[in-house]
């Protein structure tokens, strides 16, 4: 483990399906891999429509937020994915619910497909207290 960066191993949040960590820490940063909506204790995809899957994304980075330390309150940016665009308002409708004031900066981009299946997959650069 460098001192410029830590990999931070969520317990609340599913188990990464591929090779990297949850998020890691660095230059004040907190930077959270992308989470497609999968239940924590089953690994199995939850959510039929983008709202239901939305929040269980934001629910997913929450528990890697806790997990370093901080909150998804102190997100200053998020990328969403979505395989439909048609589906941007219910999505921004679920969003706005975890970010009532002072929302983070966002990007949402339209892509052809996500892992196993998933509409929704949402990441997070969230800042770090002291």
């Amino acid at each position: 483990m460098s001192h410029h960066r830590e990999s931070v191993t969520a317990m609340n949040a599913p188990a990464a399906i591929g090779p990297y960590s949850h998020a890691v820490r660095a230059g004040g940063l907190l930077f959270c891999s992308g989470q497609i909506p999968l239940d924590p204790v089953s690994g199995e995809l939850v959510g039929d429509t983008p709202a239901e899957q939305t929040r269980r994304c934001l629910d997913n980075l929450a528990a890697v937020c806790e997990a370093a330390g901080t909150t998804l309150a102190d997100a200053v940016r998020l990328t969403v994915y979505m395989t439909d665009l048609g589906a941007f308002a219910e999505l921004n409708e679920a969003y706005a619910a975890y970010f009532q004031s002072e929302p983070p900066a966002r990007v949402a981009i339209g892509v052809a497909a996500l892992p196993k299946g998933a509409q929704v997959e949402i990441d997070a650069v969230v800042a770090l207290s002291g």
